[in-house]
């Protein structure tokens, strides 16, 4: 069987005979952990592939015997209804639908078999051989059917019946429909499924505690669950420990005895831990928790990702570790173009790679939802602080829906409490009144479930009356005068800013079709709110109105072609000028940004003499030297008058110009006496082009990755040339699927464009895009889709003789591929010495690659403050790097080279501190990410 990349930790791949314990454990409990490590079933396998989908259910659809001639086959995830960019239909997906699968018993391992849902939208009843055996409610969470007492030999039907009308089902219910709420929500089985088998005794939830976090020997409490089907003979042996990559840092044996069956609950604590380090936005550090129990000689391991730190807010700001951190983010929705919400990992991954890499925000808001737990593991593994809130939006209904809005926060703190990036849980649905009863009930449950965080909910008043959360989270879109200000923050407790700028206040859209002067509001008004929130420490931070675009009915002149277009990202994922401050507000060390929040075009629906007075430009440098048509034109610097606080305020300019000749623009950046960055544009559009971008290079042929590619009409240096109209036609060749609309309308969406590329199950090849536009002409790009490995599972019969059905391949394990990074964060030796470092310009090392891929490495100075402000946590700085692509699994030879910057650093240090940072991606696969903190001796 070929294990899933998240389930790889669940289903135990460290066995009780790897693991050493300490001399105090039991003698006869070790003999036989270590005698039972091949015994008993186990496993999650992929569940994707092979499903087939009938389209509206007919009564005895979920039958054995019900013809298929009629059904077709996907892959998860899924829509039941083909979606465009915009003017989505909710009425298209508001009905009853069905898919079947089939399973065949003979394939699967003797044991306890399940299939595990991450996300039906809205409700499901599911049937095995034709009798239902498990019914769910809500969309947003996973839930699991046991599906053993079921199961006949040979081949059996598992069917699924979804339900997504408007129900009594947070966050619907409001008789007033779908536009009741700000978000679309596409029905279907819009998220990964998985198989899991598992023996008589299993673990079913382990929660891993961090304890003493900033002490010299932090420890963890590990909280087994464990579900019994029959009673063990013998005391069930547990075992846990901690590993950092490779190396184990603590373990502890002992054993309980089950005296009932069904759920036990069971904690050990491992103390004692030296060398942990912090996770942090810049640091993010992480460790596993392998919990493994032996029952009867039979072994089952579950493992969960965790990491160390300490998150709390006080009426003076928030402080992760014992430092204040100022809280600089956006919020986000799931919400894809053509696929709705059924987006798989990749794309998931690259939402948070966005936010963090791209956008420099350090947390984020799940809005207004428990999201992907692959965006979520993405947080975690780049260091982006989550706020995780249950599903809702302004609206509380009857008895029923209250309890399902309960057993949604149990599900929500039990599936994410593990995760280092969640910093608070809203217990409260999104600007609602205080249902005291209601909330005190949720608030009440988080605190029992996890009780190592805080709780809050997003307000729309600033009462506290009746409110008895521990943050006042406050969503506040209060302007004057066409620029964005602030309500002071409630007194006496701690305070977040947790929407902005984006859904009240400004001009009702930012679109592409919209002139320069709409577009750069949006810019200045995030900028303006930023500004405020850093000049008082009684604002924790602010998340701002949106990350991304989305799909909404509720809004009025806000709603246009069914989106709501508040995103400094647009739905397509390509950067307003709006983005142009959050990707400026990074240390120029790193990233030298000069982002001109304009256009440079002068035809006939742009300023004829230019952008004019006021014209921002986001920048990190300290001057800016501006050039037309290679004239010196003006010179900028940062406007500490109007945005003081911020760690890199914008310039401001009067870009008036002559534009006869149709001169370039040119803005050279320094630092000091520094040259860092030139930025050039052009006004010709005769040298403008259609460039066409894929995200990926290679995806994996298992018909569930896929990539997504943008088109766009740029001027000749790369920079967005607006209003050209006429359409894009694409075709591509190759075991690839094009999901876009297409032709695709310049004119209608304003010069920019995107689509997806979705691999074909048990496919391999080269797939080639191309774009072509009647005036800009033809741009393509090629990625390779890798053979998917053969796996051992088969599920059943297939949907038409010429078609296997399987689970689906993946490459190296994320335990795998985290055990080869964990040897190459600590440089050994005496090359390792300062000295040596700089006399070799670097550090040599080999790495065992577990694949093909591509290595990446990253040290960074983590004492060098940000610029301008003493409240936000220190800056990085990078001093040494490499980049490796590698062509094949095994030994190869890698160095990381000093940069300037490193160099000066060494030259006179004794004793230096850095923050090493390493990533892995295999070849069709997501990113695997470790850091280390490390200490240089000269």
């Amino acid at each position: 069987m070929t294990l899933t990349r998240r389930s790889a930790l669940k289903a135990g791949l460290v066995g009780a005979a790897a693991l050493a314990y300490g001399s105090g454990r039991p003698a006869a409990a070790a003999q036989a952990a270590s005698s039972a490590t091949a015994a008993g079933p186990g496993g999650s396998y992929a569940f994707n592939q092979d499903w087939l989908f009938g389209g509206l259910y007919v009564k005895g659809a979920e039958a054995p015997g019900y013809s298929e001639s009629g059904f077709v086959n996907v892959t998860l995830p899924h829509t039941v209804t083909p979606l465009s960019w915009g003017d989505w239909d909710h009425s298209s997906w508001e009905q009853v639908w069905i898919y079947r699968k089939h399973i065949n018993r003979s394939a699967l391992d003797g044991g306890r078999v399940f299939v595990d849902f991450q996300g039906v939208m809205t409700s499901a009843a599911v049937f095995l051989g034709g009798v239902e055996i498990a019914e769910h409610e809500g969309g947003y969470l996973p839930w699991s059917v046991e599906l053993t007492s079921q199961l006949a030999a040979g081949d059996n039907v598992l069917a699924v019946v979804v339900d997504a009308r408007w129900l009594d089902v947070p966050p619907d219910g409001n008789a007033n429909g779908a536009a009741s709420v700000d978000y679309l929500q596409p029905g279907g089985i819009y998220r990964d499924a998985e198989l899991r088998v598992v023996p008589q005794v299993f673990i079913s939830d382990v929660f891993a505690t961090p304890t003493n976090v900033l002490s010299a020997n932090p420890g963890v409490d590990v909280q087994f669950t464990i579900d019994a089907e029959s009673l063990p003979i013998e005391p069930v042996i547990l075992i846990a420990t901690v590993l950092d990559g490779a190396d184990k840092l603590g373990a502890v044996l002992d054993t309980v005895s089950i005296t009932t069956t069904g759920e036990t609950v069971a904690t050990l604590s491992i103390t004692g831990l030296s060398g942990v380090s912090l996770w942090s936005p810049d640091a993010p550090a992480l460790y596993q928790v392998v919990a493994e129990i032996v029952a009867d000689g039979v072994p089952h391991t579950f493992a969960v990702t965790i990491g160390f730190r300490e998150a709390t807010f006080q009426t003076d700001g928030f402080y992760l570790n014992g430092q204040r951190l100022e809280i600089f983010g956006l919020d986000r929705h799931q919400l894809f173009p053509y696929t709705g919400m059924a987006a798989p990992e990749r794309l998931q991954r690259r939402d948070a790679e966005l936010l963090r890499n791209e956008l420099n925000c350090n947390m984020v808001r799940c809005s207004h939802y428990p999201q992907s737990p692959y965006f979520l593991d993405a947080c975690d593994e780049l260091g982006l602080m989550v706020w995780e809130e249950p599903p809702g939006w302004q609206y509380v209904g009857d008895g029923a829906f209250q309890a399902i809005a309960v057993q949604n926060v149990h599900d929500m703190v039990v599936r994410d409490r593990n995760r280092p990036s969640v910093i608070v849980w809203a217990t409260r649905l999104n600007e609602t009144a205080n249902y005291t009863s209601l909330y005190a009930q949720t608030r009440q449950l988080a605190y029992a479930l996890d009780g190592t965080r805080q709780t809050s909910g997003a307000m729309d008043n600033q009462s506290t009356t009746g409110w008895a959360e521990d943050v006042f989270g406050y969503d506040d879109y209060t302007s004057s005068d066409g620029n964005a200000t602030l309500k002071p923050p409630v007194p006496g407790v701690p305070y977040l800013v947790t929407e902005a700028v984006g859904a009240l206040d400004g001009a009702p859209l930012y679109r592409w079709v919209d002139t320069e002067a709409t577009l750069a509001i949006q810019c200045q008004m995030h900028a303006q709110v930023h500004n405020v929130v850093q000049s008082n420490p009684a604002y924790a931070g602010l998340l701002g109105w949106a990350g991304i675009d989305y799909a909404s009915l509720n809004g009025g002149d806000r709603i246009w072609h069914n989106i709501k277009w508040p995103g400094v990202l647009d739905t397509f994922r390509v950067p307003k000028p709006g983005a142009a401050f959050y990707r400026s507000q990074v240390d120029p060390a790193l990233t030298p940004v000069i982002l001109p929040v304009c256009f440079w075009d002068f035809g006939s629906s742009s300023p004829a003499t230019g952008p004019g007075a006021g014209t921002m430009i986001a920048t990190n440098c300290d001057r800016l030297e501006i050039y037309v048509g290679g004239q010196h034109f003006a010179t900028g610097t940062p406007d500490t008058a109007d945005y003081a606080t911020l760690s890199y305020p914008p310039v401001i300019v009067d870009l008036t110009v002559d534009a006869t000749g149709s001169p370039d623009l040119r803005v050279d950046g320094y630092l000091g006496l520094q040259l860092l960055a030139t930025l050039q544009m052009s006004s010709d559009t005769t040298r403008d082009q259609l460039v066409l971008n894929l995200e990926d290079a290679s995806i994996m042929g298992d018909g569930n990755d896929m990539t997504r590619f943008t088109f766009r009409a740029l001027d000749a240096y790369g920079n967005q040339r607006p209003y050209v109209t006429g359409d894009v036609t694409l075709s591509v060749t190759g075991p690839g699927m094009l999901i876009a609309e297409n032709p695709f309308s310049f004119a209608t969406y304003g010069g920019v464009g995107g689509a997806f590329i979705r691999s074909q199950p048990g496919t391999a090849g080269t797939v080639t895009v191309t774009a072509t536009h009647p005036t800009l002409g033809l741009a393509s790009a090629s990625l390779t889709v890798t053979p998917a490995s053969e796996p051992n599972f088969d599920a059943g019969p297939a949907a038409t003789p010429a078609a296997a059905r399987r689970s689906t391949p993946r490459g190296p394990s994320k335990a795998k591929v985290k055990s080869k990074l964990a040897g190459v964060l600590s440089p050994r030796g005496a090359q390792a010495r300062i000295a040596k470092l700089l006399r070799n310009s670097g550090y040599t090392f080999r790495f065992d690659a577990p694949s093909t891929g591509k290595l990446v490495i990253d040290w960074y100075d983590v004492s060098a403050p940000a610029r301008h402000s003493s409240k936000r946590a220190p800056k990085q700085v990078l001093v040494a790097s490499a980049s490796e692509s590698i062509k094949h699994a095994g030994e190869i030879k890698v160095k990381v080279t000093l940069n300037a910057r490193g160099r000066s650093l060494l030259k006179h240090a004794t004793r230096q501190r850095l923050t090493v940072r390493a990533r892995f991606t295999p070849m069709g696969e997501s990113t695997t990410t470790a850091s280390k903190v490390i200490t240089l001796e000269r």
